[in-house]
């Protein structure tokens, strides 16, 4: 199948105008598959980073996601700033509330070791919101969106762009090694981002 073929509905079918984030938010299975594919790893990274088991982890994205399924449709990017921050947000909150059931509980279940995480975390370094992660965790929403949206083209459509993009070569060169015109390097790349921008739309711009 062609690039353009897909672009026209293809793999995914239905409107392609929408974005991925206004699919998820009409409650369309498919693309919440597709949300959750591009946001666990960061869910699991946070996880991690606030000394959470990986047991403990595990049920925590699953109460993450069920809160953002039903707050997705009040999401705005002008008010909470990028997705990203929000869901960290609210994984954080989740952390907190966990660790508080957790501290609640029998000191041999380990209440006293989680009251003492769950006090310090608010204040904790290690799952902070400072924004100096901010590059790290784009870079990985990124590779999970490329992921994502590979199959959809030819293999040298896509090696055209990671190769000008990802590998930051010159179209000359790429054009050389692939066998491939100059104008049909820019059209490729030009094709993928497109793709990106138009299935990720306040997704992979966090500015």
């Amino acid at each position: 199948m062609t690039d353009s073929a897909v672009h026209k509905g293809g793999k995914n079918g239905g409107d392609t105008s929408l974005s991925l984030l206004d699919k998820a938010r009409e409650k369309d299975q498919t693309a919440w598959e597709r949300l959750v594919h591009l946001y666990q790893p960061l869910l699991a990274r946070w996880c991690s980073r606030a000394n959470v088991s990986e047991a403990d982890a595990l049920d925590i994205t699953q109460e993450v996601f069920a809160a953002v399924s039903l707050k997705l449709g009040e999401f705005e990017r002008k008010k909470e700033g990028s997705f990203r921050s929000w869901l960290k947000t609210i994984t954080r909150n989740k952390i907190v509330d966990h660790l508080r059931q957790i501290g609640s509980g029998p000191a041999a279940g380990g209440g006293t070791d989680a009251k003492n995480r769950m006090e310090n975390l608010p204040e904790s370094e290690a799952y902070s919101l400072h924004e100096n992660d901010a590059p790290e965790e784009q870079s990985i929403v990124y590779r999970k969106a490329l992921d994502l949206i590979k199959t959809e083209f030819e293999a040298n459509t896509w090696q055209a762009f990671m190769e000008t993009i990802v590998g930051s070569r010159s179209a000359a060169d790429v054009a050389a090694d692939l066998g491939m015109t100059r104008t049909a390097v820019y059209t490729a790349k030009s094709r993928v981002l497109k793709r990106l921008r138009d299935e990720f739309k306040d997704l992979l711009d966090d500015s």
